[in-house]
C-alpha cells in the first residue's frame, strides 16, 4: 500500500507558476513510476506528465510540453510538478499517481495505476 498526498494548489493569474508536491509512505518509493493527471470540471480525468522509476525518463501531455516539469526526490519520496506560463485551461483537480507496472518506462494509461492521491485543486484566472 501506498499513500500519497499533494499540495501546493491555489489560485494563481494566468501566466503565473505554481509547483505541486506529492509526499508518498507505505511501500518503496523508488519501485514505483509515477504521474500527474488532472479532472476539470464536466471533464474526464486526463494524463499531464509522467516519470519512470529512476527519473531517468519523463513524458507530458502536448498542450503542458515546455510549460510544465516533473521531478522525483528518491530519497524523499516526493514527486514534484512545476506549473509555468498557467493559462485558465490548466484549471483542474491535479492527482498524483503511483504505478508499479512497469521497471523503466512511463506510464500514460491511468488505468495502470495502482494508487492514488486525494487531488489538490489548481485555480487559474484570466
Amino acid at each position: 500500500q501506498v499513500q500519497m498526498v499533494e499540495s501546493g494548489g491555489g489560485l494563481v493569474q494566468a501566466g503565473g507558476s505554481l509547483r505541486l508536491s506529492c509526499a508518498a509512505s507505505g511501500r518503496t518509493f523508488s519501485g514505483y513510476a509515477m504521474g500527474w493527471f488532472r479532472q476539470a470540471p464536466g471533464k474526464e480525468r486526463e494524463f499531464v506528465a509522467a516519470i519512470s522509476r529512476s527519473g531517468g525518463s519523463t513524458d507530458y501531455e502536448a498542450s503542458v510540453t515546455g510549460r510544465f516539469s516533473i521531478s522525483r526526490d528518491n530519497a524523499k519520496n516526493t514527486v514534484y510538478l512545476q506549473m509555468n506560463s498557467l493559462k485558465p485551461e490548466d484549471t483542474a483537480v491535479y492527482y498524483c499517481a503511483a504505478s508499479s507496472r512497469t521497471v523503466s518506462r512511463t506510464v500514460r494509461d491511468g488505468r495502470l495505476y495502482d494508487y492514488w492521491g486525494q487531488g489538490t485543486q489548481v485555480t487559474v484566472s484570466s
